[in-house]
């Protein structure tokens, strides 16, 4: 794809993004969208089929954005306890400052009126928390006993309730007061006893 197209598909992505989060997608329009993106319909349409293609395109860039600013933090030399913690305030931030992040979020949440499978990004966030989590228990930082996938499944659902409770309370002012409030909680469930 030529610079020129890659750049227009983004900023179509970007604006749909930017509605969806807003309106969200029952209520937005292709051409609310167009408006946002500052393209035309036959632009947008040489990229994206309908509004259900382009919302699919919104979530695979949310996840694709989580997931390079997720890689440092996982490549990084921390303890596995210290990354998971890490990955859940990214994330956090990025639901304060990335348009995408905050469009593609909403956008799992109403998948059903699309008809979207969208479990693979949550799929990926557990099995990402799974492997950190063996890690700190092999490194003993967490109880011998711990269940990796079960408790990684539990927090990646706390999470989701955590951010979404900001938004719906707060519109995610407080969302990374929650986030520590969260680990404040989760801690010394995870952690081996002195």
């Amino acid at each position: 794809m030529q610079q020129r197209a890659k750049e227009t598909r983004l900023a179509v992505i970007e604006g749909a993004a930017r509605v969806f989060a807003e309106i969200g997608y029952g209520n937005a329009s292709l051409t609310d969208i167009t408006k946002r993106a500052g393209v035309t319909k036959g632009a947008l349409y040489f990229h994206f089929t309908s509004k259900r293609e382009l919302a699919l395109a919104v979530i695979e860039e949310q996840h694709a954005l989580v997931l390079a600013a997720g890689s440092d933090i996982v490549g990084s030399s921390k303890p596995a306890l210290d990354k998971i913690i890490g990955l859940c305030r990214m994330f956090g931030q990025q639901l304060l400052d990335e348009p995408i992040v905050q469009g593609g979020i909403r956008l799992t949440f109403e998948a059903s009126a699309f008809e979207a499978d969208v479990s693979g990004p949550y799929e990926d966030w557990i099995s990402t928390a799974e492997q950190l989590l063996q890690q700190a228990r092999s490194d003993g930082a967490v109880r011998p006993d711990l269940d990796p996938a079960a408790f990684s499944r539990f927090l990646i659902a706390s999470f989701t309730g955590v951010q979404m409770v900001s938004d719906v309370l707060t519109g995610r002012e407080d969302v990374l007061l929650r986030i520590e409030q969260m680990w404040d909680f989760m801690l010394p469930a995870l952690q081996r006893a002195p």
